[in-house]
C-alpha cells in the first residue's frame, strides 16, 4: 500500500530532476540570483559584505565541511540498505576496550523507510515522476534493520529476535545507551501506533522490545522529532497527527518507572506548529530544533533551543545568527557545539541546492556558516553555479528525506530523495573544527561559572533577565524524602507512583511539569553559565564579547535579543542558598531483572543517568584547561596506570582471576604508588570538591561489587561519565574481601589518570596495624609471594599515610570515613592535621574521624562508649546538629558501618551512613549503595542487591571454596562489625562484645 508522507497544497509542483539546475518560475522576485549584469554586481556586493563580516568573526568559526562518498563493503546485496528515504540513522557508541575480546566498534543503525515511489517501483532508477498536488508519494515501507560498521566500512543486515515494529517511514529514532528507541511514523495501513519500540543491541543477538508507557502520550504522528535530552528525557515535539501540524512538547523520564509521557508547556517563544523539522541534543543537554514546514506549508528558517532551568522550568529561546535557507525534510546532528544541517526541501518541488545545502550552526560563536562563509543574509535557496562554485559536493548533498548521524567528528549521511529518484549512497564529512570548539567552550567556562543564577544564558550569546522562579529551601535546611526499601521481589523500582512522585514539603509548579521537575533527581541542568561562557572570551577576569555582538541584536523573527552581560564576580555570593535534598526515591538494581527485558529496562532507566551537563570549571582560569590537559596526558606513552585500567576496569567483563597470582610485580606497584603519592601529597587534608559527584562507601576488597556499581551507574572512563561527574571514595578499600589488591590498585590507577576527577580519602582500614590483621597483608603474601607480598603491603601502607582525611562538597556537605566523635567541632581541626600520619602517631581527632559512629538512633543523644573498643565513642544527633551549625553545613556523609539498605539516615537526615559492599563478609545479606549528588544538590541513593552465585559457576566450585578458606577462617575469628540497626547479645559470636 502506498504511503503518502508529504502532502503539499502547492499547485501541481514538479520535482527537480538531477540533470541540472531548475529554471526559475515565471513570477520569481528580484532577490533570485540571475546571470545578468545587475544581479552579478549585487552578488559581488553581497560577497564583499560577507568577507567584511568574516573579519569580525572569531578565528574559531569554521565553515561547513564538504561531503564525499564512502565506498562501503557488502558481502551480499541484501546486506546493503539500498535506495530509500524517510528512514532513520542512529549512531551507536563502541562497546568494550579496543583490542580486547568482546570489543564492538562504533556502528550506524539504519531502520525503516520507503524503498520505492508510487509509479516507480524500481526505486533508484527510471524517470522521475511527477508529484502532483499531493506531493511525492512513497511506497514499499519496510521495517528492516541494517548495520554499518564504521571501522570496517561494512554494511550488514541484522535480523533481531522479538516482535519488530510495523513497516514505517517518517518515524523518529534516538539512541539510549546501546539501544535504539523508535516511535511513530506512517506505514501501509496509515499512521503507526504511538508505542515505543526498542532495539536492544546489548546482547550478542539483537532483540526487539515494546516498552509499555502508561497514560496519554503524543499519539500516532509522523514527521515529528525525538531526542534524548540530558541523557535522561525522551523529548517528542511537533509532527502531524494526520489532521494538522503540531507544536506540542512531550517528555518521558527514562529514570522513572512505570514510564509515563508528560506534556510540557515551555516558556518563551517556541516554534510554530510544524512538521519535518529536525532536533538534536547537544551533549550538555540543550535541544536544538531546526527548520520544518508550518501549517501553511511554508518552510521555516529559524532554529529554537529548548532547555531546562535550574529551578525546573523549561524554556524555548530563538537561536541567534542568520540561517542560510529555510528548509524541511532535512537532516541535522550535533558534533560537539556545532549543529550540522544538510539538504532539505523548499516546497513546490524545489530543494536547497546552492552552497547552503550544507550548513552549520556554531552554538559557541552564535553564527551560521555554509560551505563558503559565515552567513549574514538569507540565501535564495535556489541553485546557482556561481554560488555553488561548481563543486560536486554541492550536488551530492542536494537531497531531502535522508538521515544523518555523527560518530566522533565524522558526520554520516545516507539515502534520501533527489527529484524523483531514491538515493542509496553513504556520504561522510569530517568536522575538524569541532574539537577546537570544545576547547574554546572549556576555556570560557571558568568565566561563565560566575553568572547569576536565574538567568537563561546559552552559547547563543543571549541572556534572560527575568527573575528566577525558584524557591530555595531555607538556609541551612535539609529537605528529606522517604527512602525506598530495596525490593524483595526482584523488580527494578519500588513505590514509584504518581502519588509518590511529588517530594514532601516541596513546592508545586504549574504548567504540568511538576512530576518531571521533582523526578529530575541528580540531573545537571543543561542551561548553566558554562553555556553562555562558550561564546565569551576571558579578559582580565570578566566576560567580554566580540564587537559585533555588543548591544542589541535582532533574531530571525525581528525581535531584539539582548547582549550577554559581563560576568559579575560577586554574583554567586548574592545567589540564594540552595538546600541539600535527599531525593524521595532510590534507584535500585535487583539480583534478577527478568531476563533480557529487565536488562533493556535498566538501560533505558539509568545507564547514563549521571551524564549531567558538562562540568562547570570553577575557580582560577587555569582549571578550565583541565580537560584538555587530561586528554593530552592520556595520549602519552603507556604507563602502569593505563595497564591497570585496561586490565581491571571491565564493569561487565571482569571475572575473578584464575589462578590468583596478581598481575603486577613489586616494581610496577612501586611505580604506581610513587605516582599516586605525588598527587596525594599535593592535596589538602580536606578536599574542596564540586557537584556533580558520586560518593562510594566501604568496598572492603569486594571488587565485583565495585564493577557492578560501575556497570549499573556509570564508569570512570572516557567511554563512561568521567567527563561529566567526579567520584569520591570514603575509604576502607581493603580487608575482609577476596580482592583487596584489585580494588586499591584500580582506584590508585584511576587517581593517577584522572587526578582532578577521582578523589580518595582515608578509612580506618588504611592503616598497617589494622590491615595486617584483617586480610590485606595475608592477600598480598598469598598472591605475590611472601617477600614481594610483604614489600608491596608495606609500600601501600606508606602511601595510605598520605591520603586526605575528609572532603567538603560545595561548602555544604562534609564527607569523612567515621564521624565527628567527641573532639571535632570545626572543619579547621581536620584541616590542621599534618600528613603523612600513622594511626599510632595520630591525635584523638584522627581516631574520632576514622573510628567513631553515630548512636543507635535519634533518641540517643550525647556521647556514649563505642563497642568497637576502649577510647572510642558514638555521637548523638545533637552533636551532628551542633557541628553542622558551627560550620554552616547541611549534611554529613560517612561510611564505616554496614547498613542493610546500603544507606541510612540519622539526625533527622543531616547525616547519612553509606556502605557500598553487598552481603558484607558473606553473612550480612545487605544491599550496597552509592550517593549521586547532582548539580542541583539533590542526593539520590542508588542501590545494588547481593547476587546469588550462579549454579555450577566458579563461585560454587571446590576450587573457589579452597581459595576462600583462609578468608572465611579470618572472618570467623575476627567477626565483622555488626550491621547497624541489628542488636546482638553479648554471647553472640558475631558481636564485638564477645571479642
Amino acid at each position: 500500500m502506498d504511503v503518502d508522507v508529504d502532502p503539499s497544497p502547492s499547485p501541481s509542483p514538479t520535482p527537480d530532476s538531477d540533470q541540472g539546475p531548475m529554471p526559475p518560475p515565471p513570477n520569481h522576485d528580484s532577490s533570485t540570483i540571475e546571470t545578468d549584469a545587475d544581479d552579478h554586481q549585487q552578488l559581488q556586493q553581497e560577497q564583499e559584505a560577507v568577507s567584511r563580516q568574516q573579519v569580525q568573526v572569531s578565528a574559531g568559526t569554521k565553515c561547513a565541511p564538504t561531503y564525499s562518498v564512502v565506498k562501503a563493503v557488502m558481502e551480499k546485496d541484501e546486506d546493503g540498505p539500498g535506495s530509500r528515504c524517510g528512514h532513520t540513522l542512529t549512531a551507536m557508541p563502541a562497546v568494550g576496550v579496543e583490542g580486547t575480546p568482546g570489543y564492538v566498534g562504533p556502528r550506524l543503525i539504519l531502520f525503516g523507510g520507503a524503498t520505492a515511489l508510487e509509479g516507480n517501483s524500481s526505486g533508484g532508477t527510471g524517470t522521475p515522476t511527477s508529484a502532483g498536488s499531493g506531493g511525492i508519494r512513497l511506497a514499499g515501507a519496510t521495517a528492516d534493520v541494517h548495520c554499518y560498521d564504521v571501522l570496517t566500512s561494512k554494511w550488514s543486515r541484522i535480523t533481531p529476535i522479538g516482535e519488530p515494529p510495523t513497516p514505517r517511514a517518517a518515524h523518529v529514532a534516538t539512541a539510549v545507551g546501546t539501544m535504539v528507541v523508535i516511535q511513530g511514523g506512517i506505514g501501509p495501513a496509515g499512521l503507526s501506533a504511538e508505542d515505543l519500540h526498542v532495539l536492544d543491541l546489548t546482547q550478542q543477538r539483537p532483540r526487539w522490545h515494546r516498552v509499555v508507557v502508561q497514560g496519554p502520550g503524543p499519539g500516532p504522528r509522523y514527521g515529528h522529532v525525538m531526542a534524548l535530552v540530558g541523557q535522561r528525557y525522551l523529548m517528542a515535539i511537533g509532527g502531524n497527527d494526520g489532521k494538522r501540524p503540531l507544536a506540542d512538547v512531550w517528555a518521558l523520564d527514562t529514570a522513572a518507572k512505570p514510564y509515563e509521557w508528560r506534556k510540557l508547556e515551555p516558556e518563551g517563544e517556541g516554534p510554530p506548529p510544524c512538521m519535518y523539522a529536525t532536533a538534536s541534543a547537544r551533549s550538555d543537554g540543550l535541544l536544538l530544533l531546526c527548520g520544518g514546514r508550518d501549517a501553511n506549508s511554508v518552510p521555516i528558517a529559524s532554529a529554537y533551543g529548548l532547555a531546562k532551568h535550574r529551578d525546573g522550568r523549561w524554556e524555548w529561546a530563538i537561536a541567534p545568527g542568520v540561517s542560510p535557507s529555510p528548509r524541511y525534510q532535512h537532516a541535522a546532528v550535533f558534533v560537539n557545539a556545532r549543529l550540522h544541517v544538510s539538504g532539505g526541501a523548499l516546497g513546490g518541488g524545489r530543494m536547497v541546492e546552492d552552497s547552503s545545502s550544507v550548513a552549520v550552526l556554531d552554538t559557541a560563536a552564535g553564527v551560521w556558516c555554509d560551505t563558503k562563509s559565515v552567513v549574514t543574509t538569507p540565501r535564495t535557496g535556489r541553485y546557482s553555479a556561481d554560488a555553488a562554485g561548481g563543486e560536486a559536493s554541492v550536488e551530492l548533498t542536494r537531497r531531502c528525506r535522508h538521515a544523518a548521524a555523527a560518530v566522533g567528528d565524522m558526520i554520516y549521511m545516507y539515502g534520501g530523495l533527489r527529484g524523483g529518484v531514491l538515493l542509496d549512497d553513504l556520504l561522510v564529512a569530517e568536522d575538524l573544527a569541532a574539537a577546537e570548539t570544545t576547547t574554546a567552550a572549556s576555556h570560557a567556562a571558568a568565566a561563565g561559572s560566575n553568572l547569576q543564577t536565574g538567568r537563561f544564558p546559552g552559547r547563543h550569546g543571549f541572556t534572560d533577565e527575568r527573575q528566577s522562579m525558584s524557591e530555595s529551601a531555607p538556609e541551612g535546611a535539609v529537605i528529606l524524602g522517604n527512602p525506598v526499601a530495596p525490593p524483595a521481589n526482584g523488580s527494578i523500582y519500588a513505590d514509584i507512583s504518581h502519588e509518590n512522585a511529588m517530594m514532601q514539603g516541596c513546592r508545586r509548579l504549574s504548567k504540568g511539569v511538576e512530576y518531571l521537575v521533582e523526578a529530575s533527581a541528580a540531573e545537571a541542568e543543561a542551561i548553566t553559565a558554562a553555556l553562555a561562557a562558550a561564546k565569551a572570551r576571558y579578559v582580565n577576569g570578566e566576560v567580554e564579547l566580540p564587537d559585533r555582538d555588543r548591544g542589541s541584536e535582532a533574531s530571525p523573527s525581528g525581535k531584539p535579543i539582548s547582549a550577554l552581560s559581563k560576568a559579575d564576580s560577586a554574583a554567586m555570593d548574592n545567589t540564594p542558598t540552595i538546600g541539600i535534598r535527599l531525593h524521595h526515591q532510590a534507584v535500585v538494581v535487583a539480583a534478577e531483572t527478568g531476563g533480557v527485558l529487565g536488562g533493556m529496562v535498566r538501560q533505558l532507566s539509568i545507564d547514563q543517568f549521571e551524564n549531567e551537563g558538562r562540568r562547570v570549571s570553577y575557580g582560577l582560569p587555569e582549571s578550565a584547561f583541565a580537560a584538555r590537559k587530561l586528554l593530552d596526558r592520556q595520549m602519552s606513552i603507556k604507563s602502569i596506570s593505563k595497564k591497570v585500567i585496561a586490565h581491571l576496569l571491565k564493569p561487565r567483563g571482569w571475572k575473578p582471576p584464575v589462578p590468583r597470582q596478581f598481575f603486577l610485580d613489586c616494581s610496577e606497584i612501586a611505580e604506581l604508588c610513587d605516582s599516586a603519592e605525588k598527587i596525594f601529597s599535593g592535596e589538602p587534608t580536606v578536599l574542596q570538591l564540586r557537584a556533580p559527584i558520586k560518593i562510594f562507601g566501604d568496598l572492603h576488597g569486594q571488587f565485583g561489587d565495585l564493577m557492578r556499581l560501575f556497570d549499573e551507574y556509570g564508569a570512570p572512563s572516557t567511554a563512561g561519565d568521567i567527563s561529566y561527574i567526579d567520584y569520591l571514595f570514603l575509604g576502607d578499600y581493603v580487608d575482609r574481601g577476596q580482592h583487596s589488591l584489585e580494588t586499591i590498585i584500580l582506584l590508585l590507577a584511576l587517581k593517577v589518570e584522572y587526578p582532578v576527577n577521582i578523589h580518595l580519602i582515608r578509612g580506618n582500614h588504611e592503616a598497617a596495624d589494622i590491615n595486617a590483621l584483617f586480610g590485606f597483608r595475608m592477600e598480598c603474601i598469598e598472591r605475590m609471594g611472601e617477600r614481594d607480598g610483604d614489600w608491596a603491603w608495606r609500600r601501600m601502607n606508606r602511601l595510605f599515610n598520605w591520603l586526605p582525611l575528609a572532603a567538603l562538597i560545595e561548602n555544604k556537605i562534609i564527607c569523612m570515613h567515621g564521624g565527628i566523635g567527641r573532639s571535632i567541632n570545626h572543619v579547621d581541626q581536620i584541616e590542621s592535621i599534618q600528613r603523612p600520619i600513622t594511626m599510632e602517631a595520630g591525635s584523638v581527632a584522627l581516631m574520632d574521624l576514622l573510628w567513631s559512629d553515630p548512636t543507635e538512633n535519634d533518641s540517643v543523644e550525647g556521647l556514649r562508649p563505642n563497642a568497637r573498643g576502649p577510647g572510642l565513642v558514638t555521637f548523638g544527633p545533637d552533636r551532628v546538629m551542633e557541628f553542622c551549625n558551627n560550620n554552616d553545613l547541611q549534611l554529613i556523609v560517612r561510611a564505616h558501618e554496614c547498613v542493610m539498605d546500603g544507606f541510612e539516615r540519622f539526625a533527622q537526615g543531616h547525616l547519612i551512613t553509606l556502605f557500598s559492599a553487598t552481603n558484607y563478609c558473606g553473612t550480612a545479606n545487605n544491599a550496597g549503595a552509592i550517593l549521586v549528588l547532582g548539580r542541583d544538590l539533590v542526593v539520590v541513593p542508588k542501590l545494588i542487591h547481593p547476587l546469588p552465585p550462579a549454579f555450577g559457576s566458579r563461585e560454587t566450585s571446590p576450587e573457589r571454596h579452597m581459595e576462600e578458606t583462609w578468608m572465611q577462617e579470618l572472618n570467623a575469628n575476627r567477626p565483622p562489625t555488626p550491621t547497624r540497626g541489628r542488636p546482638q547479645g553479648a554471647n553472640d559470636r558475631g558481636s564485638l562484645a564477645w571479642i
